[in-house]
């Protein structure tokens, strides 16, 4: 949150100073340091923001995946089902 408000105060800021510039009739240079810095730092802090927040990782084994799975489960497709025992109406 605190991120996103910072980076729009630093866009705020670079409106200003651009149209300030413009009023006074100078060409347009390099940005003005205030801004790239209030822009990297909240670069900064929405990346730790948002690393902090995402959850604990899952294991994606085969293992893992049919700790809570049975066969039946994931031998589904037609290619495993015996002859006899097929649904479909002929």
């Amino acid at each position: 949150m605190f991120a996103q408000l910072l980076l729009v105060l630093a866009s705020l800021s670079l409106i200003h100073d651009l149209s300030h510039i413009k009023a006074i009739g100078k060409s347009e240079g390099t940005l003005p340091s205030d801004v790239v810095i209030e822009a990297i730092v909240s670069l900064v802090l929405a990346t730790m923001g948002a690393s902090m927040r995402t959850p604990t990782l899952k294991e994606i084994t085969w293992a893992s995946e049919m700790k809570t799975r049975t066969v039946e489960e994931m031998d589904t497709r037609i290619g495993f089902v015996p002859w006899g025992q097929t649904t479909a109406n002929p």
